[in-house]
């Protein structure tokens, strides 16, 4: 017998959420951004459910990109944070796929390896400081790369504040981008929340990416607002109902103690399944349409959640019934705020205990 948890993986969702990107962008190429085993959601599954929509995917490393070619996906695919050492470059040839370059050390790697992969996308640091050449670098970089033969180059970077678009680095990253005009380029700037944000930035490639499974990627509009679909709904089942009296505690620490006679209902899932340990009391669960507050600290395998009232209106909860910690009907953006995190993170760490089911699947 499989464990109750669940996650309901509903792949017509996210294909919905994809054209989103393509109505905001309608003029870009969109390569979906599934690294990571696509947020949570699956990479193969995820991948074939897009691979007859989406002008490309974007993934992390050769390993992941390795996955999709060994599943059957011939789509182009961009490895966003190119090789991770020169052997790699062998792998992206023999796959045809797309790479980043981000360091001199990689370009070295590049010329000594004679090899010529299908694209570069150079990727420019134009703010964030995490990845990229240097702006007054990057002519240098791409004659390099075409006495090298390569025909196909592109340049890329990245937003470090697009969920907030009246922040003053947006703009300097946007001038930043646009003095490389001269090169004549293709570009791609744009992640999920640069879609929404900066039609204007959109350029020749757009990377959705938390939009494509229903998440937000800005922080003054719902998912909802933004006409995306949530695409994870992360189920368990009730194992127990018990009531206390006040002045009783429940779980780990006495983490809840009640102040009048309280209804729990213990729900099979915790940190084990990757429900977050951080989420707060009051964190919202939904049991038959209702939304009951989370009580007492996450364990491993069980949270508790107060339901006192819930016989009021003769639909009483019972042993079994589903319990809904995010998805159709509670937003993981929601879910995340009560947590201190982001729905990003909620989806990554849900674990391999957890049985995935799909909808939609061919």
């Amino acid at each position: 017998m499989a464990r109750a948890a669940q996650a309901i993986i509903d792949l017509h969702a996210i294909g919905e959420n994809y054209q989103v990107a393509k109505r905001c962008a309608a003029s870009s190429k969109a390569y979906a951004v599934i690294k990571a085993n696509a947020y949570g959601h699956g990479l193969l599954p995820v991948a074939k459910a897009l691979a007859n929509s989406a002008d490309g995917f974007a993934v992390a490393c050769v390993e992941e990109a390795q996955v999709l070619r060994q599943g059957g996906v011939l789509s182009p695919i961009l490895v966003l944070e190119g090789v991770m050492e020169a052997i790699e470059y062998q792998a992206v040839c023999e796959l045809g796929l797309e790479v980043g370059i981000h360091n001199h050390c990689q370009l070295e790697w590049l010329k000594a390896s004679k090899l010529l992969p299908e694209s570069i996308h150079i990727k420019v640091d134009t703010g964030m400081h995490r990845l990229g050449f240097a702006l007054e670098d990057v002519p240098g970089v791409v004659s390099e790369l075409r006495m090298l033969g390569i025909e196909r180059i592109e340049l890329m970077s990245h937003f470090a504040c697009a969920d907030e678009p009246s922040t003053p680095l947006n703009t300097r990253q946007l001038q930043q981008v646009s003095t490389l005009a001269p090169l004549n380029l293709p570009v791609s700037l744009c992640n999920s929340a640069g879609i929404f944000s900066f039609p204007q930035a959109h350029y020749q490639m757009v990377r959705p990416g938390i939009m494509l499974f229903g998440g937000s990627p800005l922080l003054d509009k719902s998912a909802h607002e933004l006409h995306l679909l949530p695409a994870m709904t992360l189920q368990s089942n009730i194992i127990a109902i018990h009531d206390i009296k006040a002045g009783e505690s429940v779980g780990y620490g006495q983490g809840f103690i009640a102040k009048s006679d309280t209804r729990i209902a213990v729900v099979a899932i915790g940190y084990g399944d990757g429900y977050p340990r951080s989420a707060q009391a009051g964190t919202p669960v939904l049991i038959k349409g209702k939304q009951w507050p989370l009580v007492g600290r996450v364990s491993m395998d069980m949270i508790t959640v107060d339901i006192t009232g819930s016989d009021v209106n003769n639909e009483p909860i019972e042993l079994g019934d589903t319990a809904t910690l995010w998805g159709t009907g509670l937003s993981a953006d929601v879910v995340a705020e009560h947590c201190g995190t982001i729905s990003y993170e909620l989806f990554c760490q849900v674990t391999n205990r957890v049985q995935k089911r799909y909808l939609g699947a061919k």
